[in-house]
């Protein structure tokens, strides 16, 4: 890797260690391999949105020609969010992409991250079934990401109506996951779901 990505990596790594803007936000950064080429980071669920209490993982993959390009990141830990893939974790942020700065750092990032959790950008989805949800039906689209936090993010309990449809699909013999990505995205119906499972 360039020096001077690993000599900018070094610092911003000690910046987010140090920020008490980080630690009051709760995020975290970690060293995945010792040579500052990819790092694992933690965002929590920002208060009043159904993240909150949840804690997401991120992948951050940085290139040999940062800060030029942005890092690529992407959410290990599922989430149901209209710019965040629920299948492959990718996301929509657009200094991710074209509005990134070279003055841009890690903690900007993290940061950036945690607001899009806060302020869904449905018109530039990156899960196209999740922002419509998103915009047809804002109740059941609240109930779904807090169901998906409290399963994958270990954020406090969530509808227990939801909870009795998954475990009644699991009775069946499908996989948890299956069901919940099933549930999710045929609008919490039970046949529409069972015949998406039986589908695949």
């Amino acid at each position: 890797m360039a020096n001077i990505a690993v000599q900018r990596i070094k610092r911003e790594f000690k910046e987010v260690l140090k920020s008490e803007e980080t630690s009051k936000n709760q995020i975290k950064v970690d060293l995945v391999d010792e040579n500052f080429t990819e790092l694992k980071g933690e965002i929590a669920g920002p208060p009043d949105t159904p993240y909150e209490g949840g804690r997401y993982q991120l992948e951050i993959k940085i290139p040999e020609t940062y800060p030029f390009n942005p890092p690529k990141v992407r959410f290990i830990t599922k989430i149901w969010h209209p710019n965040i893939s629920s299948v492959t974790g990718a996301i929509c942020l657009d200094i991710l992409k074209d509005q990134w700065a070279a003055a841009m750092t890690l903690r900007t990032v993290l940061l950036s991250l945690q607001a899009l959790l806060a302020a869904a950008e449905p018109d530039d989805p990156q899960d196209a079934v999740v922002a419509n949800q998103y915009k047809q039906n804002p109740e059941m689209f609240k109930q779904t990401a807090r169901l998906w936090s409290h399963v994958y993010a270990g954020a406090p309990s969530s509808s227990p109506e939801y909870t009795r449809k998954i475990d009644k699909l699991c009775a069946m013999g499908f996989d948890k996951n299956a069901v919940i990505v099933a549930l999710s995205s045929k609008s919490w119906d039970v046949a529409t779901a069972t015949e998406l499972l039986l589908s695949n």
